[in-house]
């Protein structure tokens, strides 16, 4: 299996562009939590998609990214941040001192992690009272059935790796387990792309499973994709529904 620090490493500028954003409503509740100035951890950072909006809500943040490619492309998105940290290390190895941290972030990334050298990673690292907060968004194919259903069914018939790599494989009892002896609650939030013709085909191939240019089986993928975005396009763009997931923990 492909070491995941590479799997995105030719992915960077579909990812950049293309992956959905978090919704004003998660950071006006992460807001709650710790106000503007707090030190804040965004961990598994890739290219700063979550690490600019904690940016632009006045937290400092070391944004902790092991993909060279991948962070150097938020160092060049985001260097005009006073507050911006850019380092190279893991989950399991961040490099960050002794409980300086107020706040975990984790978007689209724990399911990479190695969750026992993680817990005691982030449990060294927080300060007492710290939280962690692990976040996905979730596409959410029953909001448009038929286009849904055929996007999804598209990924299940032409990408082997979808269903063992897809982060949906990790189950709440393992959330749980991470978090113990502490405590876990979940919260959601509802999230939209509105993607025209290249951003649907940028948004597909921002993906480590499905095949890239050059690949096998990419441009069989990418001409069903075609296809489906064609049929359910309206005003020349399709919506992807997403639910915005985010498992919030402490352990004291």
């Amino acid at each position: 299996m492909q070491d995941p620090t590479k799997r995105f490493s030719d992915r960077v500028e579909n990812y950049a562009k293309y992956r959905p954003g978090y919704p004003d409503a998660m950071l006006a509740y992460l807001g709650t939590l710790f106000r503007p100035g707090a030190i804040v951890a965004d961990i598994g950072s890739g290219t700063g998609i979550l690490t600019r909006r904690l940016l632009d809500h006045g937290y400092v943040v070391y944004a902790v990214e092991p993909n060279e490619p991948m962070r150097r492309e938020a160092e060049r998105a985001l260097e005009a941040y006073p507050n911006f940290h850019s380092m190279n290390g893991r989950a399991e190895a961040t490099g960050l001192d002794d409980h300086s941290i107020d706040m975990i972030t984790c978007a689209q990334a724990f399911h990479w992690f190695d969750p026992d050298a993680t817990r005691l990673e982030f449990r060294r690292v927080l300060r007492q009272g710290g939280v962690t907060a692990l976040i996905w968004n979730e596409r959410q194919e029953n909001k448009i059935p038929d286009f849904g259903r055929e996007y999804n069914d598209l990924l299940v018939r032409l990408v082997p790796d979808y269903k063992r790599l897809n982060h949906r494989r990790i189950r709440a009892e393992e959330i749980d387990r991470f978090f113990t002896p502490g405590d876990v609650r979940l919260v959601t939030f509802q999230n939209h792309q509105l993607l025209d013709r290249g951003g649907f085909h940028g948004r597909l191939l921002s993906s480590s499973y499905v095949p890239n240019v050059g690949q096998p089986g990419h441009e069989e993928i990418v001409e069903e994709a075609d296809q489906i975005f064609l049929k359910h396009a309206a005003d020349g763009k399709v919506r992807l529904e997403y639910q915005t997931t985010v498992y919030l923990g402490r352990w004291g």
